[in-house]
């Protein structure tokens, strides 16, 4: 934690651990490096194989970039289709059969080399879906490579993100670029987002952020959900757009309802035969949890478990006949929805109450569910919206969504367009779209900046707020190649501000850092001020503190004030344990400066002679030397006691 703006590495050296944990990687999981290491082994053996194939494939893509190539390969295959069918035209006299079957053949040969191309498609989409390891994710974009090499849209788009993102090395901006135009005039949404986006950062493309909004309108208007999350981020926060709530809640509202859709039609996650083994066992043991569990397992259904209703229900019963939440919610649900036994409102809400009683989420949703959509029961929005708040607090997305739609609507609450954009936001954010965060973790760990960098950008475009710390962390680090090293600082800048905004504490004071040093922007004590002060006031940051005692302490921006620097360096020591070797030195070399001026035979005239002599003759940095003296004083001291 950097807590002085000019004395920033020494506290980066007595506090490095604390640093990894707040600026590097915040809220992701921690990985075993044995583990990770052994699985880049595995990995690597079949990336340079998959990798040239695939490669081979784009190499041809790319020659055909423009929509015009690709028909005249298209039409160039056509022919050779038409040839095998061995017609011999010169027998046919009659001009119109002639026609009619020239064009019989043509479409025949199309469907056919279209349907392959869909066929490759969809086998590599099955494959992605079920891939377990990272052979396995290659042989399927070495089908997507085929097919888009047939001139398949969807297989093309694949190997766009693939260009773009940088998946088994392959990162090539200009050709992700020239991929993603030609698809964009093929009305491609996904094409659309991604210009907009690299429009918005200025990567591989004039930064432009009205071009960026047109392709951002396009790709959500085509059908693209991260383009109707980062309209709503935009409006909702005023991003280059006039800031309009209303605006931001019907786009945010779109996504929402896709999220809250696919979770209502979700069957749960696959279980492995394993998992299934171990429950069983726990169960034997007298595991209620495990019980409950396996119903769930039987609920569902899976390759493990076969939908079972009268199994799910025996294993519900003994886990809620020993008081098991998950037991009762699970004959709650079997009762509300009538599987296996005839639909009975009355013992669904009796098996609710009792599992939300025991603080289960999805129990206290199901229940404000019933009060909400008045299933077997009158309509209660006051008790729908105290059963959808408990369950949101356990962070269940459904009824953060149901949240989000009384605010919206105003039912049983005062209507609030903010709140209910803030939760619609909060559902979007569950979208499939938040798997970047693990590919980008690993790409960063794995020392790939670049690919690392994209995916935390476009998640920082789409309004994820760590992520906004992550890519301006990687910027201000200047590792990356894909963006200008002069941009990367004000870019940097940028996401701090948007971290800011959404409550980052550390990004805060990283703003104030950044005008007090003047990176990328202009030197400004008294705007560094500001932003320290509310990291301060605000979120109680002991890194501010300590960076505001120190201007007060010098006059920087700010009057001088002795005292409250005092007071400000004490408030660190006692908001943060790391902040106590940092607070001691600041103390004692303010304490021994302010003993001179009192002790020393010098007037109040000399010593600010005697200061200003410092700042020209040692140099800005004075106050260093100072605190090596008081440092090298101690040491002299202590050899001496010990002795």
């Amino acid at each position: 934690m950097k807590l002085t703006p000019r004395r920033s590495r020494r506290w980066t050296a007595l506090s490095a651990g604390l640093l990894e944990d707040l600026r590097a990687w915040p809220r992701r999981p921690a990985i075993k490096a044995e583990k990770h290491n052994k699985r880049q082994k595995e990995r690597n053996v079949t990336t340079q194989v998959s990798g040239n194939k695939i490669k081979q494939y784009l190499s041809h893509i790319l020659e055909q970039r423009t929509s015009s190539n690709i028909i005249n390969k298209r039409e160039n295959l056509l022919e050779k289709k038409k040839n095998q069918h061995k017609i011999t035209i010169k027998e046919i006299q009659n001009k119109d059969i002639l026609k009619r079957n020239k064009n019989h053949l043509q479409k025949q040969a199309e469907k056919n080399f279209t349907d392959e191309g869909d066929q490759l498609f969809k086998m590599g989409i099955k494959i992605l879906q079920q891939s377990k390891s990272q052979k396995q994710k290659e042989e399927a974009y070495l089908l997507f490579a085929k097919a888009a090499d047939m001139g398949n849209l969807k297989a093309m788009e694949k190997m766009a993100d693939a260009l773009l993102f940088g998946n088994f090395g392959l990162q090539n901006i200009t050709a992700a670029i020239q991929l993603y135009e030609s698809l964009a005039k093929e009305g491609s949404c996904k094409a659309q987002n991604a210009l907009g986006f690299l429009s918005s950062y200025g990567i591989g493309m004039e930064y432009d952020q009205a071009k960026a909004l047109i392709y951002y309108t396009f790709g959500s208007a085509g059908g693209s959900m991260m383009s109707q999350m980062i309209l709503g981020y935009r409006y909702l926060s005023g991003i280059n757009v006039l800031q309009n709530c209303e605006v931001a809640l019907s786009h945010y509202k779109k996504v929402a309802d896709y999220i809250a859709d696919t979770l209502e039609k979700s069957e749960g996650v696959p279980v492995e035969k394993k998992a299934l083994y171990y429950f069983l066992k726990a169960a034997k043991a007298g595991s209620a949890n495990a019980m409950a569990f396996i119903g769930k397992m039987y609920l569902e259904g899976n390759a493990a478990a076969p939908q079972n209703n009268a199994t799910a229900f025996k294993y519900f019963s003994v886990a809620a006949s020993k008081g098991n939440a998950i037991g009762l919610h699970g004959l709650g649900l079997l009762y509300f929805y009538g599987k296996g036994v005839p639909v009975n409102y009355a013992e669904a809400l009796k098996y609710f109450q009792k599992a939300a009683e025991k603080g289960w989420p999805n129990a206290q949703f199901q229940l404000g569910f019933m009060y909400y959509s008045g299933s077997g029961i009158w309509k209660d929005y006051k008790l729908a919206f105290k059963y959808f708040y408990l369950a949101s607090q356990s962070g269940q997305p459904l009824a953060i969504y149901y949240l989000a739609e009384m605010y919206a609507t105003g039912r049983g609450v005062v209507r609030s367009c903010r709140t209910a954009a803030e939760l619609y936001k909060g559902v979007c954010e569950l979208g499939h779209w938040a798997e970047k965060f693990l590919t980008a973790y690993f790409a960063y760990k794995d020392g790939d900046i670049d690919s690392s960098l994209i995916q935390y950008a476009l998640l920082a475009e789409m309004g994820y707020e760590v992520a906004q710390s992550n890519s301006a962390f990687i910027l201000e680090s200047k590792k990356a190649n894909i963006l200008e090293k002069e941009k990367m600082y004000s870019m940097a800048l940028l996401l701090w501000n948007r971290a800011a905004i959404q409550g980052n504490a550390f990004a805060r004071v990283k703003i104030g850092d950044y005008h007090y040093y003047g990176y990328g922007t202009k030197k400004d004590y008294q705007t560094a001020a500001t932003h320290y002060s509310i990291a301060a006031d605000k979120y109680h940051s002991a890194q501010a503190m300590f960076n505001l005692a120190y201007m007060y302490e010098h006059g920087l921006g700010i009057a001088k004030d002795i005292h409250l620097a005092r007071r400000l360096y004490d408030m660190a020591a006692q908001t943060s344990p790391d902040a106590h070797i940092p607070v001691f030195f600041a103390l004692m070399k303010l304490e021994t400066m302010y003993l001179l001026q009192d002790t020393l035979f010098f007037n109040q005239f000399t010593m600010r002679w005697k200061w200003l002599e410092m700042d020209t003759t040692i140099g800005p940095c004075w106050d260093l030397f100072v605190i090596g003296l008081i440092v090298a004083g101690l040491i002299f001291l202590l050899r001496n006691h010990h002795g």
